[in-house]
Parts: structure tokens; sequence; C-alpha cells
């Protein structure tokens, strides 16, 4: 009976002592620089120095670019818009003429490539009418006039999604005689920046 308890304690002993946990080990410290022999320093100090990377250097990151124009850009923006003449209409009707689109395509695809570098960056289109009419239906050919306007210049490029409408109606007109000529230039859409 002894020997099979001796032979039990010397299992259970060869079990533990393979089976056990492990003792974590400490990874040693790294090892001290060399003294420095003072008889050698004057030579090194006169060495130029080496520089190392550094394992905490941050990597620059590329600034993210602006969602809306600076004052240089927005002043060549106006630039374009005032060049860019107001596409006029014929008589109760929203359709662009083709005078109208030589206008707006003369700059409008310049216009675009500036307008699609700032998404923030809106443009509204603005609708009006000459001043026969009742006020209702000219604020809704002014609104077609406008939303037509707009429908173009996507064609050209520039995004729908920055392009806002508004119709004015017979509102703010740019002429007030009372013939042809001046009714003429009251059928227009306008482009502005959005301030």
């Amino acid at each position: 009976m002894k020997l099979r308890l001796v032979a039990g304690w010397a299992a259970i002993a060869l079990c533990l002592a393979v089976g056990g946990c492990k003792k974590k080990v400490a990874a040693a410290p790294p090892p001290p620089p060399p003294p420095v022999d003072r008889s050698t320093a004057s030579n090194t100090a006169s060495r130029p120095a080496t520089s190392t990377p550094q394992a905490t250097r941050r990597d620059e990151t590329p600034s993210t670019p602006s969602r809306m124009p600076d004052a240089a850009t927005r002043a060549r923006i106006q630039d374009l818009l005032d060049r860019i003449q107001d596409a006029y209409f014929d008589y109760n009707k929203h359709a662009i003429r083709p005078d109208a689109e030589a206008v707006l395509r003369q700059d409008g695809q310049t216009l675009a490539d500036i307008i699609r570098q700032y998404p923030d960056f809106k443009l509204t289109v603005e609708g009006y009418c000459d001043e026969r009419g009742s006020e209702e239906y000219n604020l809704a050919l002014g609104d077609a006039r406008a939303k037509e306007t707009k429908e173009y210049l996507a064609g050209l490029g520039l995004p729908a999604n920055q392009l806002r409408t508004i119709s004015y109606g017979k509102e703010k007109p740019v002429c007030s005689e009372h013939d042809e000529a001046c009714w003429q230039r009251n059928r227009r859409a306008h482009i502005t920046q959005e301030q």
C-alpha cells in the first residue's frame, strides 16, 4: 500500500510540474549605455550629430480641404457671375431661349469647375417676370423660369444640390417703363451667391 501511495504522490507531483502554471518572468531592462571614455569625448563632440528617428513622432495629416471658398475665390466667382448676363425669356414662357443658352454656357462651365470644389457653397437662381399678370401667376412663372435655368446649369456640370431657386415674380424689376423693351428686360433669370 505504501508503494501505491508513493506512486500516486509521484504521479500528482509529475502532473503539477508538467501542467502547472508557469511563472511570468519580467523582461530584463535594456542594458545601460556604455560609459563614455573621457579621452574620446572631445573627439566625438566635434563630429556632427546624426538624428535618429523618434518612436513617438506623429505623422502629419494633410489638412482637409475647405468646404467653402475663401475671399479670393468668392471674388472670382462674383466676377464670373457679373460676366454671365441674365437669361431672358419670351412673354408667358419659361423655356430657355438659344441666346440665353449661349450666355449661360459661356462661363457656366468655369463656374461649375469652381463650385464643385466647395460642397457647402450655394448659388441662387432668381426668376423674374414683367409687370403684366396677377401676382400669383407671375410668382409661378418666375419659379418655372428659375427651375428651368437651374436644370440647364446642372446640365453644364453645376451640382444641382448647390443651386437654390427663388421666384420674385414681378417684384424687383430692373426697368419700370411700360413698353415691350422694358418688359423684356424684366423677364429673366439671374444667378447670385448665397450670403
